[in-house]
């Protein structure tokens, strides 16, 4: 009998440490671009309500294709704009990239991004001395974030645009919202970047995805497939963001070279940036694009905790890939 009734603890014992995991996802627009939430709990869950509140604050703080929002109000010349923990974290992100990549991350080139058809305003017919004057209105050390919260600018024609930073950091800010919601493992997606927590417990596997080769123009096909937990990852590229001039037929890419101002026609055809963080994956995916290729390297050897997947051509104009080791242990074979 006791035998009997131990037998019955333990098996009681051991139903009610079984989690039977659902899984929930949550998809829309936003940003310009689509999203998925996938979350695992003992149950099912429906953040949708929080999701978009968190969606509308981030676009009331950093939209630019919103005409009262806080950037808007910034860059049409409002220095009474007080910003919010948003605003403020992505200033401060952007500050730490601006420095590590040597200026070449910069989002201030959002009079430049206008200027090329990359923005909320009209394209403009450029040449070089249209260029030159434009670029007077571009440089990070003309911006600063002031005690109150206020923005000064040196000149009130700098626009900022944190469109390279601002995705990443809403994938953080919706991957806060479920740490707060004691969700442990979750995999969050905008727009092709990503952060993932945890693992996939329903299929009891890492989280997996793809990168897509840059080099197809017409549909996707992967080039490789990692695994990521507790990391978050960014990938740039010239290969689907760009537009052609009507008349000349001329391809201008979306990356600006904030030293030049000009749209960067690189060797560099696309990177993908593993960060602890979203926000800093997308702001250095885009600096890279905007680098050579050693400088890039120097930039990743000084930062410990950034892993990256490049592609490029070479001088013979054969594609070739560069990775970190951290990357390499990535992949999925």
């Amino acid at each position: 009998m006791k035998t009997k009734l131990a037998i019955l603890a333990c098996t009681i014992l051991f139903l009610g440490c079984t989690t039977s995991w659902v899984k929930n996802q949550n998809r829309g627009n936003a940003l310009g671009t689509t999203y998925s939430i996938i979350y695992m709990a003992d149950g099912p869950l429906d953040f949708q309500r929080e999701i978009d509140s968190v969606l509308q604050v981030l676009n009331q703080s950093l939209s630019t294709y919103i005409p009262t929002s806080d950037i808007s109000r910034i860059n049409d010349g409002d220095s009474t704009v007080v910003v919010d923990h948003m605003f403020q974290e992505v200033f401060e992100v952007s500050t730490q990239v601006h420095g590590a990549s040597n200026g070449y991350f910069d989002p201030t080139v959002g009079v430049l991004a206008n200027a090329w058809g990359f923005g909320p305003g009209e394209p403009m017919n450029l040449d070089s001395l249209k260029v030159d004057s434009l670029l007077k209105y571009v440089g990070w050390e003309k911006v600063r974030l002031m005690g109150d919260r206020t923005i000064q600018k040196n000149h009130p024609g700098i626009r900022f645009d944190f469109n390279a930073v601002a995705k990443g950091y809403a994938i953080d800010r919706l991957g806060a919202l479920l740490d707060t919601k004691g969700i442990k493992n979750y995999l969050v997606e905008v727009g092709g970047e990503i952060l993932a927590k945890g693992t996939n417990v329903v299929s009891d596997k890492k989280w997996t995805v793809g990168i897509d080769d840059p080099q197809v123009e017409t549909g996707r096909q992967l080039k490789l497939i990692v695994s990521l937990e507790d990391r978050a990852m960014a990938s740039s590229g010239n290969y689907r963001k760009f537009r052609i001039d009507t008349e000349t037929g001329e391809k201008f890419v979306h990356t600006i070279d904030p030293k030049t101002g000009y749209t960067k026609n690189s060797h560099v055809l696309a990177t993908s940036v593993v960060a602890p963080n979203c926000a800093q994956a997308d702001a250095f995916a885009t600096a890279f694009m905007a680098m050579d290729l050693e400088d890039s390297k120097m930039v990743l050897k000084e930062q410990g905790q950034l892993e990256a997947y490049i592609i490029y051509l070479d001088d013979e104009g054969n594609t070739q890939e560069f990775m970190t080791q951290g990357f390499a242990e990535l992949i999925v074979q």
